[in-house]
C-alpha cells in the first residue's frame, strides 16, 4: 500500500510533529510513504517514516537534487512543477494531509477527483456555497486516527 502524506514547506512545530509521528506509524503499518521530498511536512514525514525503517518516495516538482529533503528512499524528478502533484496522488491509494496550503490543497482535490481517499489532520474544511461540509475528506484528530483511517481505507 502506498500512501501520500501531503502538507506545506513551510509549517510550524505541531504540523512537523504531526507529520514525523505519521510517517513512523506508517512505516510501521508497512506503508510506502509517497511525499513531495521537500522541506516542512514533506521532511518531517520522511525523517519519520526513515526512523522507523519505512520506505520513502519524494516526488519532486524540480530536478533540483541539492532541493530533496533527508530520509527519502528514492527520488522522482518530475521537472513539471505543480504538476507533480498528479503523478503523486495518481500513485497514492490513500492520503493523509497535515495543515494546509494551495499547493495542498491542489493535492486534496486531485485526490477526489480520483476518488482516493483523503484524511485531514489540521487540514484542509472544504465547504460548498451554503457552508456545509463537501463529502469525501475525513477529519482525525491526532496521527494514530490518521495513520488507521488511511490504512484501512487504502486496504479497500
Amino acid at each position: 500500500m502506498q500512501i501520500a502524506v501531503c502538507g506545506p514547506r513551510e509549517c510550524g512545530d505541531v504540523e512537523a510533529g504531526w507529520a514525523w509521528e505519521v510517517g513512523r506509524l506508517l512505516a510501521e503499518a508497512g506503508a510506502t510513504v509517497l511525499c513531495g521530498g521537500g522541506g516542512g511536512v514533506m521532511a518531517a514525514v520522511a525523517a519519520g517514516a526513515s526512523a522507523a525503517g519505512g520506505l520513502v518516495i519524494g516526488v519532486r516538482p524540480d530536478s533540483d537534487r541539492g532541493a530533496v529533503c533527508a530520509g527519502l528512499s528514492a527520488v522522482v524528478f518530475t521537472d513539471m512543477g505543480e504538476a507533480r502533484n498528479a503523478i503523486l496522488i495518481a500513485s497514492a491509494d490513500a492520503v493523509i494531509v497535515v495543515g494546509g496550503s494551495w499547493g495542498t490543497l491542489s493535492e486534496l482535490a486531485l485526490a477526489r477527483r480520483r476518488g482516493v481517499p483523503v484524511i485531514s489532520l489540521g487540514g484542509w474544511r472544504v465547504l460548498d456555497a451554503d457552508g456545509n461540509p463537501v463529502g469525501g475528506t475525513t477529519l482525525a484528530a491526532d496521527p494514530a486516527e490518521a495513520v488507521a483511517l488511511a490504512v484501512r481505507e487504502a486496504a479497500t
